[in-house]
């Protein structure tokens, strides 16, 4: 079995509070793994190929507690689509 390990090194997000921004970063990250690691999506992606830009559409950003977490699930399985060949 492979592991995946996301390290996000830049994000930039404007108009955040840093406190904010590190919550939504390390949200990301950790659906980004969970997308990622899910093995039939995986099995679509798994060969080498490049994709040197993705657009992911207009995501909606929520505020409250539970917006940084939406906003992220819908970036990740956004990625996970993106990365199909």
């Amino acid at each position: 079995m492979s592991h995946i390990r996301v390290n996000i090194e830049r994000l930039v997000l404007k108009r955040f509070e840093p406190l904010e921004g590190k919550a939504l970063s390390n949200e990301l990250e950790a659906q980004l793994q969970h997308v990622l690691a899910n093995p039939a999506t995986r099995s679509e992606w798994a060969h080498s190929h490049r994709t040197p830009v993705m657009t992911l559409g207009t995501m909606p950003l929520e505020g409250g507690k539970n917006g940084p977490s939406k906003f992220a699930r819908c970036v990740a399985q956004a990625v996970g689509r993106g990365l199909k060949p």
